[in-house]
């Protein structure tokens, strides 16, 4: 049977898709300003030396959690890479929110990538902020079955190591955050630190708004620069 023209044209068209470039990353901070990003409470926020900033003090003690949101609308699947430096005690802490809400009163809440003094067990872990808590320690894989039920596993234990070897306290250190339908992986300095495969519909998140923590406590200050997205939709 003779194959009509559109039919010989498929698999050019599948090849084509396929071989398409993703997008090229975007900016989402120009360096400068806090242009795109809010929070109810600005005086936590600046920018210095090219990076947005968040201090607390004992002039301007941070008792409560505070959030800065970017303002660019809702993501799903996305790959994104930004520079961060914590400074303080070794209970400084602070994170990445992804696919995250926010409540009334400004808390955002969901997913987030653990930022804090490797002294602590949370840098480059997963938590959920006011939800299920600690999805995935450092170092670990964690299945989260559709009961809320979550098996972890550790990862190449090399790995988490190695992370933590090419980490230096108080220095600028990357992050790579890739998340694509509910399997959530994040890198620090390159090298893979957890995993969430979340298939507890009640509770987890298909999208949400991007947001920086200050973390409530002791003094510290936390900064974040060469923040990047691409959407892998």
């Amino acid at each position: 049977m003779l194959k009509s023209p559109a039919l010989l044209a498929l698999p050019l068209l599948l090849l084509t898709a396929i071989a398409s470039p993703a997008a090229d990353p975007r900016p989402l901070f120009d360096g400068k300003s806090l242009e795109g990003w809010s929070a109810p409470d600005m005086s936590w926020w600046s920018v210095q030396d090219g990076a947005i900033t968040a201090a607390s003090t004992d002039e301007h003690p941070c008792q409560h959690n505070q959030f800065l949101v970017w303002r660019g609308g809702e993501v799903a699947n996305f790959e994104l890479t930004l520079q961060f430096r914590i400074q303080g005690s070794d209970k400084a802490n602070s994170g990445v929110q992804i696919r995250s809400r926010i409540e009334p009163d400004g808390h955002v809440v969901g997913y987030q990538v653990d930022i804090a003094d490797p002294a602590a067990p949370f840098l480059g872990a997963v938590y959920d902020e006011k939800g299920r808590k600690m999805l995935a320690n450092r170092g670990h894989r964690t299945v989260i079955e559709t009961d809320g039920t979550m098996n972890s596993t550790p990862l190449d234990a090399r790995g988490a190591d190695a992370a933590l070897a090419a980490y230096r306290p108080g220095e600028w250190a990357e992050y790579r955050i890739r998340f694509v339908g509910n399997k959530l992986q994040v890198f620090l300095n390159g090298v893979q630190t957890a995993e969430v495969i979340d298939h507890q519909k009640e509770e987890r998140e298909m999208s949400g708004v991007l947001a920086l923590q200050l973390h409530s406590g002791p003094p510290m200050t936390v900064q974040f620069k060469d923040i990047r997205f691409t959407a892998l939709d």
